[in-house]
């Protein structure tokens, strides 16, 4: 099982109440916010946006590691790894748009839809393009930090 959650380092930054934001997992990801709360919020939407680049640009993306000490573990947003599953998925079994939407029994321009990360699709349609490479889609909730 592959999970989305991703170790993040926060410090405090240069001024008093900033906290600087890195991601071990993608180097290109840093940001930063003012507080706990800020802060958290921040390290979602940069780790969400580190995962969109990765699939606009067609790159890897990598296994979350373990969270090591000082570390805190931050869940990419359901939506947005849902689109990462699937493209990992796509990638694995080394098939195009044009094969899936085949399989799916619609146009390739809505499995292009379905991978890019700006476009708001439903989850249920992403599950069934997953059920496609028997693969299931899991969300869990927990108490927030």
């Amino acid at each position: 099982m592959r999970t989305f959650v991703y170790p993040a380092r926060f410090e405090h930054g240069d001024k008093p109440g900033v906290l600087v934001i890195t991601f071990r997992d993608f180097s290109e990801a840093i940001t930063q916010g003012k507080g706990e709360r800020d802060a958290l919020w921040q390290a979602a939407d940069c780790l969400e946006e580190a995962i969109a680049g990765r699939i606009a640009g067609g790159r890897a993306i990598p296994k979350a590691s373990r969270a090591a000490r000082g570390e805190r573990p931050i869940p990419v947003p359901a939506p947005m790894a849902a689109k990462a599953a699937l493209y990992l998925a796509m990638a694995e079994a080394g098939m195009t748009n044009v094969q899936l939407a085949r399989k799916l029994g619609c146009d390739e321009k809505e499995v292009r839809r379905m991978l890019d990360p700006r476009h708001p699709t439903k989850l249920p349609r992403i599950k069934e393009a997953l059920d496609v490479f028997g693969k299931s889609l899991v969300v869990s909730v927990k108490e927030a930090a």
